[in-house]
């Protein structure tokens, strides 16, 4: 299903499938699914401080976090994740590279073209709405990409079928990388991460009676929030068409809407999770630094690794190996 605008009589410009915005921290996902595929693990690190990167010609990039909140300190991919902390994306996209990003977003089914720049990484390309709903399917469909469609069969009156969609699944993501991605991404109302910070979905927390994968975004004039489970994904934007600065209540809305929306359709369904890969491992992990948890203590969570890359006691901070940068 989708709503393209709030009324046809004023426009019939339909925004799910014509409009391309900015999308903000809601393309971060697939950007660490690529760092989870190129030997990252939840447990690697970056600090979070406020930094500026210095590239050839002495050009220079000084992204900020929402409200200037940092950690001051390394932190792990949940942390960067359930906060939406922008100096580890633009690290993590510097380190890969910055074609690592383009070159995962046409693999997932976003079409349009993806200029390799720094800021890619915080979603400032202009994407359409279905191309990220299809993009974010991939995840929630356990790494096979579909074609969105609203049509399923058109029988007539005897009950014979005229037109029947043909839906073709190819798998084009690591179920193991998936499975991980998807867990980090239900840390995003998780209390477990109110530290410096708090989780970005916190606030709609208490309206959750099932595991959500969930990821918001902003702009001055956007605002969206993709989530998903097994049974269903539903993806939200809200804004004005001339660009108009929006308040930050609207992102408030929209994961209320979200929640409300989604809690509604699944409530006569069981609440199901995805069945975890073979060699899949769990840590008990500190969720704030990554490292591992030797003792019990007040702050750990479990996180999940492929076998072979779980946690030890030796640090995995990568800073030392970004390009040359200039951190506050």
């Amino acid at each position: 299903a989708l709503t393209g605008g709030k009324d046809y009589n004023i426009s019939q410009f339909n925004r799910a499938i014509h409009s391309k915005r900015q999308v903000g921290s809601t393309l971060k996902p697939f950007l660490y699914y690529a760092a989870l595929e190129n030997g990252f693990t939840p447990s690697t690190t970056f600090t979070s401080k406020k930094t500026t990167f210095v590239f050839q010609e002495n050009k220079t990039y000084s992204p900020a976090n929402y409200n200037n909140k940092y950690g001051n300190q390394s932190i792990s991919m949940p942390a960067a994740l359930a906060y939406s902390d922008n100096i580890y994306a633009v690290k993590t996209h510097l380190f890969l590279g910055e074609d690592t990003l383009v070159d995962m977003s046409k693999r997932i089914g976003i079409n349009t073209n993806l200029s390799s720049i720094p800021s890619l990484a915080l979603g400032t390309a202009n994407i359409n709405i279905i191309e990220m709903i299809r993009a974010y399917s991939t995840l929630a469909n356990n790494g096979y990409k579909i074609e969105p469609h609203l049509i399923e069969k058109v029988v007539d009156s005897n009950g014979n079928i005229l037109y029947e969609c043909d839906e073709v699944k190819e798998e084009i993501l690591s179920k193991s990388i998936v499975y991980i991605i998807n867990d980090l991404l239900s840390n995003c109302y998780a209390s477990n991460f109110v530290d410096y910070n708090y989780p970005t979905c916190l606030n709609i927390a208490t309206k959750l009676t099932n595991t959500y994968a969930l990821k918001t975004g902003s702009t001055d004039s956007d605002s969206l929030v993709f989530g998903f489970n097994p049974n269903v994904v539903m993806g939200i934007w809200a804004g004005y068409d001339d660009n108009t600065d929006i308040p930050n209540s609207i992102g408030t809305d929209i994961k209320n809407i979200w929640a409300d929306t989604v809690e509604t359709y699944v409530k006569d369904m069981d609440n199901t999770w995805y069945d975890m890969p073979s060699n899949i491992v769990g840590s008990i992990v500190n969720p704030i630094t990554g490292e591992l948890v030797t003792s019990p203590s007040d702050k750990q969570e479990l996180f999940y690794y492929i076998k072979g890359t779980e946690p030890t006691l030796e640090s995995n901070e990568l800073d030392d190996l970004i390009p040359t940068i200039k951190q506050e």
